[in-house]
């Protein structure tokens, strides 16, 4: 018998002073079995850092959420479709297959990656140069201690703010908080 996924509720309050964007979201994740924690919330987190998108690329006029990710390869982490049924963004979080990220490129608008992790760096000197046409794709790396330090934000149901400052991510709750600076390889 298969495992069935757990299901997580977050109302994500978003304040991205970079992009003016002060939203709250009501959000649904389900974590897939073979899914740890940590890249649960790296998925949240890459929501946060991309939902100014909703505004600022789409006018309002779009929905961003989860993909099926683990469940189907081809399904991005994150989604921002406009109300055309055109990809605006492909979000994918972890160290992608550069075949899988060159096919979302010609799917959306724009592939956005978030590797973390320890060998996120040798993961990137292997395939930079595979990579290195990709117009629309952007790699940014977000350190390890970050990312495993969002595992600790992980509870079923969660009241998250996200605060995007320079940058510069701080996710937290009423007791703890994250702070990320996703580097920029691409």
């Amino acid at each position: 018998m298969a495992l069935k996924s757990t299901v997580f509720k977050a109302e994500l309050a978003v304040a991205d002073i970079d992009h003016g964007y002060y939203a709250d979201h009501v959000l649904t994740l389900a974590r897939h079995p073979s899914e740890t924690d940590e890249r649960m919330m790296m998925r949240l987190a890459a929501l946060a850092l991309n939902a100014h998108k909703l505004q600022t690329v789409c006018g309002g006029d779009a929905t961003l959420g989860f993909g099926a990710g683990l469940c189907d390869p081809d399904d991005p982490d994150v989604l921002l479709r406009d109300f055309t049924g055109r990809i605006r963004a492909w979000i994918e979080v972890g160290q992608a297959d550069d075949k899988a990220l060159l096919k979302a490129c010609a799917k959306a608008d724009e592939v956005l990656l978030y590797a973390y992790g320890p060998a996120s760096e040798i993961w990137w000197r292997g395939i930079e140069s595979k990579l290195a046409r990709a117009e629309r794709l952007q790699v940014y790396r977000v350190p390890a201690a970050g990312a495993r330090q969002l595992a600790a934000l992980a509870e079923r149901s969660m009241r998250l703010q996200a605060t995007i400052q320079e940058g510069a991510l701080m996710l937290g709750n009423s007791q703890h908080h994250v702070d990320i600076e996703p580097l920029r390889w691409k």
